[in-house]
């Protein structure tokens, strides 16, 4: 007992020690470097509901006029606005969390950060100058992402009272979409046990309710304390900060580390999380670094949220293409082609329809089919751009002592099309479609199913339009993916990405070419994102975003507007003036890659594709040997008519059949007894997919209902 009173006194002195400090209104550091695509995406504000702001303005009757002092009268005073309009008065150097208290009684208690004109602070901040506040509440975009964060270090905590002191290193620990994670370094790897010991270790940091404090550091400071840790990751980030950057760490308890914040209060307000899993990871993704144990977790606001997304996660889990994709004979992967999928039987059935389904759309629609070459000429790279742009995302070989590259987009090969013919404006609009393959090189640890490959299909069209043609040609395209979409049961939102830093052409014809996008999205009358930076190379474009089953969001179709490319290839048409004009090209995709968006729609329908994309779309059962021959004479009528028909010959009993059939999720089953055999009207009792046996009927009959389900897309 007295061992671990004097640990206690020990740890709490030390925590003494850390925190004390001058709070100040500098940024801290920023901790994470994380890939594109672990960083959130939504960065919108976290307010204080309207419902305060209007109580708060009832209470003080100020309506936006400057309300009386809530000092004492002595000292500096500073002015702070509030979100409903009305002003304040504080003494300087008063805390957020004062603030809030001042504004009613509880609010302290609901807000876990506050936002000082548009900077995010904790609520121990002090203000020192007039400006804006508002409170950042727990359920907010942002106080989420404070409360993951905030998850990160508790169960960095943990690790450290586990394994020790020098037995944990810690890389970086950011909030992601929908959870958190941290890097770590550890002697041995991880399994599911020792992620539920850490779980119980960070259930008892956040009963102690240790508040986080944070402290502003010189360099020196830091990185002494860092070596005298042994904190080798965290030193690598530190060192490579700027001079001038504000250097803070945050401390709970015992448990100290290099951070820019904000944090929750204390430990204690964290009360729903779970640790989700381990994956190996590259030390700040590089593959030439060491290998890093990345624990993934989640956390909410409410123990009830965190249930319900647990519940998605097992749903998600069950819906996974690669567990489907194994079990439905969809697709397989083999070492002799790493990242690159096999299409089985059925699989390629699912992809020549989806191909056909587009296909006759672009047929009406006047769209000219193309195919263009694999392997082409490096030098044909060099001139498109993609070499300055891509090179490190493509794979080469000699020919004849010739560098060559395998393709990663089609859009040059289009160019070359384009070009083969002298073209006037009465050809125009002209649209070449391909489904394209390509190949792209992934780092192996990004590999995942047929979502992220090497080797896939595009379905690419490059449509050439005179300039005044632009808005009319766009409209059309975003008419096309609606219509696709809606056919497909999906909901989309969409994305105006802009001019990157890594982009080629001149400021006026990007900003030209972003102006006739939104003026297209505005015409529409359409709801968009803005997201800057985000463009192709060559132009900027209209992303879409649809929402599977789960409300899980995917980048799929896409429209890019490129005043570059017919520049690099000396595109020209003859005008209605009779001198040479140059098009402009719009680059466009519905499904994008049709390899990731099989595998989209395989979690969308949990495998139980509609009947008109469903590989076996009538499975025939007969009831015993007897009846097999008349189950074969009903398949070939079937066949005959167009319906993708199969026979269940085993001599097994009928009730394995029907489950075997309810497992490869077959839309209709085929019953077929002694009285379906014997019937003068050639009958079959059928059961279809989710309704159960929907009775007696005459094969004529059914074949009228599937072929009108098939060309309704039902």
């Amino acid at each position: 007992m007295e061992n671990k009173k004097a640990k206690k006194a020990k740890e709490a002195k030390e925590a003494q020690n850390i925190g004390k400090m001058q709070e100040s209104g500098s940024n801290g550091i920023v901790e994470e470097s994380v890939s594109r695509e672990e960083v959130q995406e939504s960065r919108s504000n976290g307010k204080v509901e309207e419902s305060l702001s209007r109580e708060e303005g009832q209470e003080n009757r100020s309506n936006g006029k400057v309300e009386e002092s809530v000092s004492n009268g002595k000292g500096q005073e500073i002015s702070i606005a509030l979100p409903s309009g009305s002003v304040r008065r504080y003494p300087a150097g008063t805390t957020v969390a004062h603030v809030a208290d001042s504004i009613r009684p509880g609010l302290r208690k609901q807000a876990v950060a506050g936002k000082a004109s548009g900077r995010l602070v904790d609520l121990s901040h002090r203000l020192e100058q007039d400006g804006d506040l508002e409170l950042v509440l727990p359920d907010s975009p942002e106080g989420l992402e404070l409360l993951r964060h905030s998850a990160a270090h508790i169960l960095a905590q943990a690790l450290k009272r586990l394994y020790g002191e020098q037995g944990v290193k810690l890389g970086i620990g950011p909030s992601i979409k929908d959870g958190f994670y941290y890097d770590v370094e550890l002697a041995n790897p991880l399994s599911a046990t020792d992620l539920a010991e850490i779980e119980k270790e960070m259930e008892r940091i956040t009963q102690a309710d240790l508040p986080f404090q944070r402290r502003e550091v010189s360099r020196e400071e830091a990185e002494i304390l860092l070596l005298d840790r042994g904190e080798l990751l965290k030193l690598e980030l530190l060192q490579e900060l700027p001079e001038d950057a504000a250097i803070t760490m945050y401390s709970q308890g015992e448990f100290v580390d290099l951070c820019r914040g904000p944090h929750l209060p204390s430990t204690g307000r964290l009360k729903a999380f779970k640790l989700l899993s381990v994956a190996g990871a590259y030390w700040r993704g590089d593959s030439n670094s060491r290998v890093l144990q990345r624990i993934y977790g989640t956390a909410f606001c409410k123990k009830s949220q965190l249930d319900d997304h647990l519940k998605l996660l097992e749903e998600a889990r069950k819906r996974d293409h690669r567990k489907l994709g194994k079990e439905l004979g969809l697709f397989m992967f083999s070492e002799e082609a790493p990242g690159m999928p096999f299409y089985l039987p059925n699989g390629m059935v699912i992809r020549t329809q989806l191909e056909e389904f587009i296909r006759e759309l672009q047929r009406r629609r006047d769209y000219e089919e193309v195919r263009t070459p694999l392997l082409m000429n490096r030098r044909l790279w060099e001139q498109s751009g993609h070499w300055d742009h891509y090179k490190d995302n493509m794979y080469f070989c000699d020919v004849d002592d010739t560098p060559y590259a395998l393709k990663p987009m089609n859009c040059p090969g289009h160019m070359l099309v384009f070009k083969n013919s002298l073209r006037s404006y009465r050809e125009l609009p002209i649209r070449l479609s391909e489904f394209g393959h390509v190949h792209r090189h992934e780092f192996s640890g990004a590999l995942s199913g047929i979502m992220r490959v090497r080797s896939f299909c595009q379905d690419d069209a490059h449509l050439f339009v005179q300039p005044e043609g632009i808005g009319e040609e766009i409209r059309r395209v975003m008419d096309l993916i609606d219509y696709v979409y809606s056919v497909l049961g999906f909901t989309y939102r969409l994305e105006l990405s802009t001019r990157p830093e890594d982009s080629m052409g001149s400021t006026e014809l990007w900003e030209q070419a972003e102006a006739e996008l939104r003026d297209v999205l505005d015409s529409r009358g359409a709801e968009y994102r803005l997201n800057e930076g985000d463009g192709a190379f060559y132009g900027p474009k209209i992303d879409y975003h649809i929402l599977d089953a789960l409300g899980r969001s995917w980048q799929c179709g896409t429209i890019q507007l490129d005043f570059q490319m017919a520049e690099k290839f000396d595109l020209t048409y003859i005008g209605e003036d009779g001198g040479k004009h140059r098009p402009i090209i719009i680059h466009r995709a519905v499904y994008g890659s049709i390899d990731r968006f099989i595998g989209i729609l395989t979690e969308h329908f949990a495998g139980a594709f509609p009947l008109w994309l469903a590989p076996v779309q009538v499975k025939l059962l007969p009831v015993s040997d007897v009846q097999l021959d008349y189950a074969l004479q009903v398949k070939e009528q079937l066949v005959a008519a167009g319906i993708r028909a199969d026979v269940d010959g085993r001599s097994e009993k009928l009730g394995y059949k029907i489950r075997e059939a309810q497992l490869q999720k077959a839309p209709y089953m085929l019953i077929l007894g002694s009285s379906e055999a014997e019937s003068e009207l050639g009958e079959v009792s059928v059961r279809r997919r989710g309704d159960g046996d929907i009775g007696t009927m005459p094969l004529s009959a059914l074949l009228e209902r599937l072929k009108k389900e098939i060309n309704c897309k039902i």
